[in-house]
C-alpha cells in the first residue's frame, strides 16, 4: 500500500502550471493537488491519515512532513472552520502547498513553512511554530529506515522516504513539543515499527489508539494508524481497523467512502 494507490486522479497540468508537476483530484474531486511528477507524491497514505483525525471549529492542526499539502488540504474540505500549519523540508514542496491551497479556496486557513523539524525547538519557533499551540498534530514521517532500501535519485523523494538512524525519537520529540496540552497526535506508518514508535510515545503521550489497515480480510496490516492524547495516562487500544481491497482487488465500501466521500476513520475518543 505505497503512496501509488490510486487514491486521487491524475490530470495533465493546467495553463499557468510548470510541465513537470501533475494536477490531481482527491475525496473523489473535492481536492485538486498539484504536485512534481519526480519527486515524493502523495497518495492513499495521506488520506487515510488525516481521515482518523476529528477537528472542531478552531482547532488548529499542524501537519508533519506534508509535503504538497494533501493531507491537511483534505482535512479542510472535511473541516472548514479550522487553520492548518504545513511545515516540510521541501521548499519547492512548501511553494506547491501555498498554490494548492489557493486553488482549493483554503488560503485564509492554510500556511506551508519550509523547515527541517529535527531542528533545535528555539529554531522552529523563530520560524513562527507555537510551542505547545497545536489542538492537532498528524505526521507522515519516512517509513523506511537508513540503509534498508535504496534512495531514490531525487532528493525530496528521498527524504521523503528515509527515516535516518535515531530520527524517529527526534520527530516524537517534535511532535511532543508542539502538541497542546490535551492535544492529539495521529501519525500512519508501518507495523514493524511500533515497538520503537511506541516506546518513544509512552513517554509524552497516553490513551494511544492503533487502527491497523489491511490490505485484504485475512492479510498481515502494511499500514497502523496511531493515534495518542498529550498528558493522558489511559491505557493503550487496538481497534479492529479497516480492510482496503475485497478478494478482487477493488476497494471494500468502507474505504471507498474514506478515499472518495471524505468519510471517517472513527477512532474514538
Amino acid at each position: 500500500m505505497s503512496s501509488s494507490m490510486k487514491a486521487k486522479t491524475e490530470k495533465a497540468p493546467p495553463a499557468g502550471m510548470p510541465p513537470e508537476t501533475t494536477l490531481d483530484d482527491f475525496l473523489g474531486g473535492r481536492v485538486a493537488v498539484a504536485q512534481s511528477k519526480a519527486g515524493h507524491r502523495a497518495g492513499s497514505d495521506a488520506v487515510w491519515l488525516q481521515a482518523a483525525v476529528s477537528a472542531r471549529p478552531g482547532d488548529r492542526v499542524l501537519d508533519a512532513g506534508a509535503g504538497v499539502g494533501v493531507a491537511g488540504l483534505c482535512l479542510l474540505a472535511r473541516f472548514r472552520q479550522i487553520i492548518v500549519t504545513a511545515v516540510d523540508i521541501d521548499r519547492e514542496a512548501c511553494s506547491l502547498a501555498e498554490a494548492n491551497a489557493a486553488r482549493n479556496g483554503f488560503a485564509a486557513h492554510f500556511r506551508a513553512m519550509t523547515a527541517d523539524l529535527t531542528a533545535p525547538a528555539e529554531t522552529l519557533i523563530a520560524k513562527g511554530l507555537v510551542r505547545e499551540g497545536y489542538d492537532q498534530v498528524m505526521a507522515n514521517p519516512p517509513f523506511h529506515a537508513e540503509g534498508t532500501v535504496r534512495p531514490a535519485p531525487d532528493k525530496g523523494r528521498a527524504a521523503a522516504h528515509i527515516m535516518q538512524e535515531g530520527a524517529l525519537e527526534v520527530w516524537v520529540r517534535f511532535l511532543a513539543t508542539f502538541t497542546a496540552p490535551k492535544g492529539r497526535v495521529t501519525l500512519i506508518h508501518m507495523p514493524q515499527v511500533l515497538p520503537e514508535l511506541l516506546a518513544l510515545l509512552d513517554r509524552r503521550f497516553g490513551a494511544i489508539t492503533l487502527f491497523p489497515l489491511f490490505p485484504k480480510a485475512g492479510e498481515p496490516a502494511l499500514r497502523v494508524i496511531v493515534q495518542a492524547k498529550k498528558g493522558s495516562r489511559a491505557g493503550l487500544r487496538l481497534l479492529s481497523g479497516l480492510v482496503l481491497h475485497e478478494a478482487g482487488g477493488r476497494y471494500t465500501d468502507k474505504a471507498e467512502a474514506v478515499l472518495r466521500q471524505g468519510e471517517t476513520l472513527n477512532l474514538g475518543d
